[in-house]
């Protein structure tokens, strides 16, 4: 059966993640390209300063902004699992949307979605007490905040069966597991660092609406958003070429919390 070319498609990448002193990745340039910046909320990485400038430099851009809540885990920058309970991890949630929906605020710009971080956000694609905890979080601090969520995932269904507007993320720079899950980033083939082949990736993810994992198996999903992570040295060069390669397909960059 021919996919139905869609129309448009949201670019997303993971900003505000340096700490103090400390900066990762070219933020300002990246907001020249990607339609929608999720901005971390200080304890996996961010502070108040880098937060209020990237939702700052977002509003200049027309960037919608969303929280990017992960572990509290600078040293290990959230991709470690820490055995917090169901509770603890709606808590920890539910903590950093406040602190990203105070400060987009007093920027002038407020954040319309939410989308886990790292570890956490491998866990709620396959923990449902995971993904559960962090709809709830959600929906008891503002249910009108939309959730970005790995395709495929635990979270995403749920969050949908929530009632929550719910939008369906794919990694132009990650390899897939033949569930749909992320692969390890120890594993080979975890990470994509050539840009031309990460474009390519992620233009057959919009125009056939499928995921291809790493063994070659197709796994049809729907495509809201694609991510390009922000820490990544070729992010910039990846942005700025799938921007460009999805133009030429027909594909507009729009962000989707124009659509919750």
């Amino acid at each position: 059966m021919t996919a139905v070319l869609p129309r448009a498609v949201d670019l997303n990448a993971d900003l505000g993640e340096g700490f103090g002193a400390y900066r990762i990745g070219d933020d300002a340039a990246l907001l020249e390209v990607v339609t929608s910046a999720n901005v971390a909320c200080g304890l996996h990485a961010g502070d108040p300063e880098i937060m209020a400038e990237t939702f700052r430099l977002a509003k200049a851009g027309g960037v919608a902004v969303g929280a990017h809540p992960g572990f509290p885990d600078l040293w290990g920058f959230g991709r470690r699992v820490l055995p917090y309970s169901a509770g603890e991890i709606e808590r920890l949630i539910a903590y950093q949307i406040g602190a990203a929906a105070a400060l987009s605020a007093l920027a002038g710009h407020p954040i319309t979605y939410v989308k886990l971080h790292g570890a956490l956000a491998n866990l709620a694609v396959a923990d449902s007490d995971v993904a559960a905890a962090s709809i709830r979080a959600i929906r008891g601090v503002d249910a009108s905040l939309a959730c970005l969520a790995i395709a495929h995932g635990r979270q995403d269904r749920l969050a949908r069966d929530a009632g929550l507007a719910t939008f369906s993320e794919v990694y132009a720079d990650r390899g897939y597991l033949d569930d749909g899950r992320l692969m390890p980033r120890a594993q080979p083939g975890a990470f994509v660092h050539d840009p031309a082949t990460a474009v390519e990736r992620a233009c057959r993810m919009v125009l056939t609406g499928e995921i291809v994992s790493v063994a070659g198996k197709a796994l049809p999903t729907s495509v809201d958003s694609i991510c390009v992570h922000g820490d990544n040295p070729t992010a910039l060069v990846t942005a700025r070429l799938l921007r460009e390669r999805l133009a030429v397909e027909g594909v507009a960059l729009v962000s989707f919390a124009g659509k919750a």
